[in-house]
């Protein structure tokens, strides 16, 4: 008997995947003796058996019931919080699942108490956050970061990237596309333990820039692959931005930006109070400005990630060096960011230090890729 489509009012728990948008998809799960089935609003009804599945606490009160699986080789993971699906997978699950049953529902037990008792601490967390906030902002923002999921991040960064992208000409093939993705490769291929899938978009546009938002999406502006005077160049500055995300300084920056709404949101758990808040501010996400350190680590970082995949530096030094010729009315003690030319110099110091190496060519023509996106004008950045 056909199966009727899931009414959305009826989702019971939520399904991530890599086939699935990062904030993941609303879905229903029913339990039965055979194992899982699971409902989305437009696909079809999928059964898993539990020999398929693994399972662990989840959420930040370790109060889900967290369900793994792979689909067609696609990996899939389930939320399951609502207590009569938690004790309906109990009845029915197999012996050989029910060891990590049992250690799961002592997490779900300890977390069930911590929410008991979080009313008797209130005061005391409220004063306590206050002392800290008093004594070091940006410490508690550094540990407020650290407890946000890369889950949470990608939804932020996806939102802000669709707001960003709309009403842009987006160039999805050609030359310079594939230019950007070697050099992007080239780069994430040495990070260890990423645990971000890198997005890179190219937008048409006279701007000589790129940055990358929380999440690991990418946006490269195709003024900047004109004016580059290298493949190095861009890799220099695509090392820059990568590091910003790896550092999770944008999440940093929102929360800095947010305020103390925010940072109570994260270490009560509050996913939905956090991303709701991060995507008010939408596409200005992409102007918040990031500190002076923050900027120094990214570049330091960038520039052993290009010395490990093997790409000179020069080039990130050079382009620091033409940006410096902007920076000549500026005063370095009245910006935000240290002065392009301060940062050549450090970048070289830097470089100095690292061991010596043959740096491996990249697999593309620069002139044939800068001729594809037609007339510029030549000059400084």
């Amino acid at each position: 008997m056909n199966k009727p489509s899931m009414n959305p009012l009826s989702a019971n728990a939520l399904c991530f995947g890599s086939d699935l948008p990062a904030a993941g998809v609303p879905c229903h799960v029913d339990i039965s003796s055979v194992g899982l089935s699971i409902q989305f609003s437009d696909l079809p009804r999928e059964t898993v058996p539990f020999t398929a599945l693994a399972v662990e606490a989840g959420g930040f009160d370790h109060d889900q019931l967290v369900v793994k699986w792979a689909s067609n080789g696609v990996g899939r993971t389930v939320y399951l919080k609502e207590p009569a699906l938690i004790v309906s997978f109990r009845q029915f699950v197999p012996p050989e699942l029910m060891a990590d049953l049992e250690r799961t529902a002592v997490s779900v037990r300890r977390a069930r108490q911590r929410r008991r008792t979080f009313l008797l601490v209130a005061v005391g967390s409220v004063l306590a956050l206050v002392l800290a906030l008093w004594l070091g902002f940006d410490a508690l923002v550094r540990m407020a970061v650290a407890r946000i999921p890369v889950e949470w991040e990608q939804a932020i960064g996806e939102s802000a990237r669709r707001e960003l992208l709309a009403g842009q000409t987006v160039v999805t093939e050609g030359p310079a596309v594939a230019a950007v993705q070697e050099i992007t490769k080239r780069l994430t291929d040495q990070i260890e333990e990423n645990p971000y899938r890198f997005k890179v978009t190219v937008v048409q546009s006279d701007i000589v820039n790129a940055f990358a938002l929380p999440g690991g999406y990418v946006v490269v502006f195709t003024g900047l692959l004109k004016k580059a005077e290298s493949p190095e160049e861009v890799a220099g500055v695509l090392g820059h931005e990568l590091n910003h995300v790896l550092l999770r300084h944008g999440l940093e920056r929102i929360v800095k930006t947010l305020g103390l709404v925010a940072v109570v949101a994260i270490f009560v758990g509050d996913q939905s109070g956090l991303i709701g808040l991060a995507k008010r501010l939408g596409i200005e996400l992409v102007t918040l400005k990031f500190g002076r350190e923050q900027e120094t680590e990214a570049d330091l970082s960038g520039l052993h990630l290009l010395h490990r995949a093997k790409i000179s530096s020069d080039g990130m030094i050079r382009f620091f060096e033409r940006l410096s010729e902007s920076d000549k009315l500026q005063v370095e003690m009245l910006s935000t960011h240290p002065m392009s030319a301060a940062r050549a110099e450090r970048l070289k110091a830097e470089a100095a230090s690292l061991p010596g190496q043959t740096p491996e060519p990249f697999g593309f023509d620069w002139i044939k890729v800068q001729e594809s996106l037609g007339h510029w004008e030549a000059g400084t950045l």
